[in-house]
């Protein structure tokens, strides 16, 4: 099973390339499901048909959906949402406590990942490709499992008899979907922006945010870019040679920053809007080139954290990218580090040995943060 998710600020072009790329896996013989999770659905349109909550037919090999989240809310979430009441309410807080924090911030998020992880496991399909909302929303949902799970675990400690049964099976559930999320020979992102320096700016904080979350980004898609020059004719010439020249600057940024040929895939803009299969085929050829799409940029994968010794303790590497406009901030709380990125801000849970140590200094390389921390050198 591999899952791809398409991501990216609104209006870069991302379901038409989420529907292109599921079209070229089924091309290619693999039993594929792209489903959107994007709250304003326009995966139906795409392909010029209308779909539905359950996968339909699209064709040979290919099948569609589009996730109701607010129907999921209606159904799923309001049997466990009493559930977790009547938990909470053993747990000592007063009813209307427990109602509160029963209100759980982007539930239509969590039960829409939820389904996405229903399908994949209990469908015949070998790639899941989703549509995910924008930028910002995709983020807040790759972060629920690991955010909710905490604050489950700090309000029931783990083996606690008061601990109920709908606790423990939230719990269950979410940590299963961050290991889907993070194993990177699952499930990894395609991130979908257009030559331009506002969007590449807000692509480059995501990039650090999902490194943050241990999610592998396997690939960036420029989408949109102006036809090569000798295609152009007439008065209009100028214009478009001027705007093919400033996408040229924005990609030569983003080699710089370390995203080459191999990460980086271009797409042009086309005179006509890409709608049904035929016409997502042929993106996907310009894209692909006749290639798997899965093979994504082909480099391995670097754990998130790596410790070595140092002459004055240890150094804890931190495999974010980051960028010369990069703003961190890292704080020690408890057992863990406060790693916060352009805004995005996780905790990390120290390995064990460097649990007595304190934060000596840190700096940035072309691989991420390294931390450097004094103390005990001795076992635990």
């Amino acid at each position: 099973m591999r899952i791809l998710l398409f991501t990216g600020k609104g209006g870069v072009g991302k379901t038409t390339l989420a529907a292109a790329t599921a079209a070229a896996l089924a091309g290619r013989g693999r039993k594929t499901l792209v489903v959107s999770t994007d709250p304003a659905h326009s995966l139906g349109d795409a392909f010029g048909r209308a779909l539905g909550a359950e996968p339909s037919e699209v064709d040979v090999l290919l099948h569609a959906a589009q996730i109701d989240s607010r129907g999921l809310v209606d159904s799923t979430w309001r049997e466990l949402r009493q559930e977790l009441q009547t938990a909470f309410a053993g747990a000592g807080l007063g009813s209307l406590d427990a109602e509160e924090l029963t209100v759980v911030p982007g539930v239509d998020e969590l039960l829409a990942l939820t389904e996405v992880q229903r399908l994949a496991e209990h469908g015949p399909w070998e790639t899941v490709v989703v549509d995910c909302g924008p930028t910002a929303e995709t983020l807040r949902l790759l972060a629920l499992p690991e955010a909710v799970s905490g604050y489950l675990t700090r309000m029931f400690k783990p083996g606690a008899r008061r601990t109920a049964a709908a606790v423990r099976r939230l719990g269950a559930h979410l940590e299963s979907l961050r290991a889907l999320l993070t194993d990177p020979a699952t499930t990894t992102v395609r991130l979908v922006l257009t030559p331009e320096r506002v969007v590449v700016a807000e692509a480059r904080r995501t990039l650090s945010s999902l490194a943050l979350r241990g999610i592998l980004v396997d690939g960036l898609i420029v989408n949109r870019l102006m036809p090569a020059p000798g295609f152009w004719r007439g008065a209009a010439a100028s214009w478009m040679r001027t705007r093919r020249t400033q996408q040229n600057l924005v990609l030569a940024e983003l080699a710089d920053a370390g995203f080459g040929p191999e990460a980086v895939k271009p797409v042009e803009h086309r005179a006509v809007e890409p709608v049904g299969l035929t016409a997502l085929q042929e993106i996907a050829f310009e894209l692909y080139q006749g290639l798997d799409p899965l093979t994504g940029n082909g480099k391995g994968v670097t754990p998130l954290l790596d410790v070595s010794e140092s002459d004055s303790g240890y150094q804890l590497r931190i495999a974010v990218p980051l960028h010369r406009d990069s703003e961190v901030d890292l704080a020690r709380v408890d057992d863990d580090l406060a790693v916060t990125v352009d805004g995005f801000r996780r905790l990390i849970a120290l390995p064990e040995m460097l649990r007595p140590c304190r934060i000596t200094g840190a700096e940035s390389d072309a691989h991420g943060l390294v931390v450097s921390l004094a103390g005990n050198r001795g076992p635990g």
